[in-house]
């Protein structure tokens, strides 16, 4: 029995060691799988791609050596049933993995399938984003999945400021979900507007004309074009017929466009002519010698007639992922794992006897191997391979590239943010994405320009813009319609046609009447149709308001308004003596005593000089005065001949020029002035007060009033035109009427024009404008603003607004003063200090002068004349004061003859006076 145990235990582990050894044998043979369209641009560059790398996967010796890759290539022919089918009869094989599809649509399908079966499907070209869900746990994908490709295309449209773009998609999975990818980025840039306009999966040429003829009727020229591609350039070709490659146009196209361009062999590549100006991303690939080398091998293939195109990036891409397979392979097979298959339970329980689905095999090892695959990394033909936690190949960025007669030009790269450095020369650099940093080179647009095309027009002849209007039916004015005759006419309407006409663009519209013509409409309702789409546009005495600018854009104020109060008012009592209201009594006071301290200071100064200031004494003193007041007028006849009189005068007439301008704009204020017979004094006293307040239907007066200003609505009473205002006001707050009208001041200043019993208290107390209202992001808003601007430089504005409320004298603004504002002393004391100052230091001059002359005088007179003459200098003090009196009256010319004489001849004691 003992014995018998001990060859039991022997038996067991040679059974074990046979087993071992067996399970670690490589095996031989390892099948791949891989579907995709062999007739189709991407298939035609991969299938000789794919059969390069099987070539040299086997032939290398570091990678499954002693076992041989196998590849059964399935042609799906662009269909999801033949894909599918084509995807069993694959599988049948024993197939470890399966390489493709190319198609995103029977990506999905095989998807379920591998699920099902644990086969990884990696794919090389398809890039519908939602094939990286969590769905599809053995998807893996070697290249960039749209969802980043999109961000890439949403980054060009912020780059350039686009708000509105059209997208042109193949309606599958692939154009779907890539599409909504895009808009999902570009909601993210806060994109105003983005419409999607789909093909049917096998389009003709009358699908792509009705739906570009479709597009047309759009306000976006910006398009994004994003389906399958196609040798022939179809919808390119179709819009050149459709005159829509012109300048007013931006074609944008995905990585579609760049794979077909690249398969063209040079001498097709006049076909580009049709694609002058569009922009395009294209994988970014960078430059190695490994990806040189295989560029001459292709060449020999294509001379050999292994390959019949030119290689584009799904072929580098392609090569790859049978490199990406094997690695995994490798590492599978090294570390002790079986490629064992074995049958699905559920397949063999399911009656399926024409189908033979029995023949599938569940792949044993297919979540080692995806996990191989996912931590496979080498470097490539498309740069360093290797997958992020999504399932996807990192990516390395796109080419932004430029179609610019007949070549593909790279305008930049993009990588999180837009250079004009490859992204592999930023690595390790401090590559910052903010939008100053961000650069391209110069692009060529369709129609040849180099300027950023505006990339949308407002409207065109078949949909003109729909522009609101408000019927009003009073201050009709301002906007109306012509006597029922559907013509719509104005000061606004005016402004906004003159305005057009700077816009460099033609914008076609029609005017659309908002109201009953009854009454006026409701502002705030006209602005929300706007908000609503109802109206493109809203035209008229539209006030920019808080709440408004939240809804709608504005262009820039064309007037500039705010509420203001009216209220009965009378003129001033007219008097005899107005002339005397300008100054202060101290004032004329000090006024009138200036005129005669010049009149003295300047014939003091000029006497002795001036023979205009000399003669009798009665005639003296009319020219002293009459010249001094004569000043006032500049008539005077004299004039002054003494230096210190002219520096007086000069002062003298600065502070007359400054106190007659004065007096003659405050004589002015004073005859217009006008007094209030009503007790408002402003908004304040208004709100205190429980009077009625009188306010114009259809303004947002009423809403201020009573939401900002807390007046009950109670007293608000609503008025519908210039009449009712004026009956109201008549009425007054204790016979039904109001006792003062809130209204904006361009409504004010146009009933107050043929009105002079009604004026306005105090200032606004508002202040806004009107102008335009647009929808939010409109690019017409801006240019509108611009134009506008324009019309105020150039005075077309305040020409529109004489020709409108100027017919029979502009209206002025009747403003409250109960008391003139009289000119004080003290508004004037310093220039007053300043004149006299000079004055009294032009006298005091002129006196030490004489006192020196008088002196000399005396002495020369002591020192030649006789001795009985100085007896009588030394006579008394009042006889000095006399003769020095007797002196000064003399003239200059005869004082200096007695200094002569006094040295020649003796002479008298006391001069002679030669005048008097």
């Amino acid at each position: 029995m003992r014995h018998l145990g001990f060859v039991s235990l022997f038996a067991l582990m040679i059974w074990v060691s046979h087993s071992c050894l067996a399970g670690c044998q490589k095996p031989a043979v390892v099948n791949l799988g891989a579907i995709f369209t062999f007739d189709s641009v991407i298939g035609r560059a991969a299938k000789p791609a794919m059969e390069a790398a099987i070539s040299d996967i086997n032939a290398t010796p570091t990678i499954l050596n002693g076992t041989h890759l196998n590849l059964f290539m399935a042609d799906a022919n662009c269909n999801v049933f033949l894909g599918s089918t084509e995807a069993f009869q694959v599988i049948e094989k024993e197939v470890v993995a399966i390489i493709g599809p190319q198609s995103s649509s029977i990506a999905h399908m095989i998807s379920e399938i591998a699920n099902g079966l644990h086969v990884p499907l990696v794919s090389y070209a398809a890039t519908d984003p939602t094939l990286s869900a969590l769905q599809f746990p053995f998807f893996v994908r070697t290249v960039q999945s749209d969802a980043n490709q999109m961000i890439a295309m949403a980054d060009l449209v912020h780059f350039y400021g686009w708000k509105e773009v059209i997208g042109i998609y193949v309606d599958d999975d692939y154009g779907r979900n890539g599409i909504s990818a895009l808009n999902d980025e570009l909601d993210r840039r806060l994109t105003k507007a983005f419409y999607k306009l789909p093909l049917p999966v096998h389009f003709t040429q009358n699908d792509i004309i009705s739906l570009l003829s479709q597009s047309k009727l759009l306000g976006p020229r910006v398009y994004v074009v994003h389906v399958n591609p196609d040798p022939q350039l179809r919808i390119f070709a179709i819009a050149e017929k459709l005159q829509m490659m012109t300048s007013n146009y931006v074609w944008l196209a995905t990585d579609w466009l760049s794979a077909t361009i690249d398969s063209f062999a040079p001498m097709n590549r006049t076909a580009l002519h049709v694609l002058e100006g569009v922009v395009g991303l294209r994988q970014h690939i960078p430059e190695s010698n490994q990806k040189k080398d295989f560029m001459s091998r292709w060449r020999k293939m294509q001379q050999k007639g292994f390959a019949t195109t030119e290689l584009n990036t799904y072929g580098l891409c392609a090569y790859d992922t049978v490199w990406a397979v094997a690695h995994s392979i490798d590492k599978f097979i090294n570390d002790g794992n079986n490629l064992t298959f074995s049958s699905a339970d559920k397949l063999n329980d399911t009656k399926t006897a024409e189908m033979h689905l029995e023949k599938l095999k569940v792949f044993d090892g297919g979540a080692i191997l995806l996990k191989e695959l996912l931590h496979t990394n080498f470097s490539g033909l498309t740069g360093q391979v290797h997958f992020s936690s999504d399932l996807n190949v990192v990516t390395s960025g796109y080419d932004v590239i430029n179609i610019d007669k007949m070549a593909l030009h790279i305008v930049g790269y993009w990588s999180g943010g837009f250079s004009v450095s490859p992204p592999e020369t930023l690595q390790g650099t401090q590559n910052s994405h903010s939008e100053i940093d961000q650069k391209l080179h110069s692009i060529t647009w369709p129609g040849g320009k180099t300027e950023t095309p505006r990339g949308w027009v407002i409207a065109d002849d078949e949909r003109p813009l729909r522009i609101g209007v408000p019927y009003r039916t009073s201050f009709v004015d301002f906007v109306t319609e012509l006597h029922h005759s559907h013509k719509i006419v104005g000061y606004c309407i005016d402004v906004f046609t003159e305005a057009l006409k700077l816009v460099p663009y033609d914008v076609p519209y029609k005017f659309e009447l908002f109201g009953d013509g009854r009454s006026n409409p409701n502002y705030g309702q006209l602005v929300k149709m706007v908000a609503d789409d109802v109206f493109d546009a809203a035209v008229g005495d539209i006030t920019i308001v808080k709440n408004r600018t939240k809804i709608v854009d504005f262009s820039q104020p064309y007037i500039t308004t705010g509420l203001i109060i009216v209220a009965p008012i009378r003129n001033s009592k007219s008097s005899a003596w107005v002339f005397l209201k300008p100054f202060t009594v101290d004032m004329w006071c000090m006024t009138a005593a200036a005129f005669l301290i010049i009149a003295v200071v300047i014939w003091i100064l000029e006497h002795r000089v001036n023979d205009a200031f000399r003669g009798p004494p009665r005639r003296q003193l009319v020219t002293m005065f009459m010249f001094s007041f004569s000043t006032l007028f500049k008539t005077f006849q004299e004039e002054t001949v003494s230096t210190l009189g002219r520096v007086v005068m000069v002062v003298w007439l600065f502070l007359l020029m400054v106190i007659t301008s004065s007096y003659t704009a405050n004589l002015t204020s004073i005859l217009t002035v006008q007094q209030l017979s009503s007790p408002i004094t402003g908004i304040d006293s208004l709100i205190t007060n429980s009077w009625p307040i009188g306010y114009q239907v259809g303004s947002f007066a009423k809403g201020y009033l009573s939401e900002t200003l807390n007046i009950h609505r109670s007293r608000l009473v609503e008025l519908h035109s210039p009449e009712d205002y004026e009956r109201a006001l008549r009425l007054g707050p204790d016979n039904g009427g109001v006792a003062a009208i809130v209204d904006e001041l361009p409504y004010v200043e146009l009933f107050l024009a043929k009105r002079t019993d009604f004026g306005i208290i105090g200032q606004p107390f508002t202040k806004s404008g009107w102008g335009f209202a647009f929808q939010r992001d409109s690019a017409l808003a801006v240019d509108m603003s611009t134009a506008i601007l324009k019309l105020s430089e150039n005075g077309k504005l305040q020409d529109i607004h004489e020709k409108w409320f100027c017919k029979m004298g502009c209206p002025g603004e009747r403003r409250r003063n109960s008391e003139p504002n009289q000119l004080h002393l003290v508004n004037f004391w310093g220039l007053y200090l300043f004149c006299g100052s000079i004055t009294l230091v032009a006298l005091l001059v002129f006196i030490l002068r004489m006192v020196r002359q008088f002196v000399r005088y005396r002495r020369r007179q002591k020192q030649h004349c006789s001795p009985s003459s100085s007896v009588h200098s030394t006579s008394r003090c009042s006889q000095v004061i006399y003769n020095f009196f007797d002196f000064i009256d003399e003239k200059e010319e005869a004082i200096k003859k007695m200094f002569m004489q006094c040295e020649i001849n003796p002479v008298p004691e006391t001069p002679m006076s030669t005048a008097t």
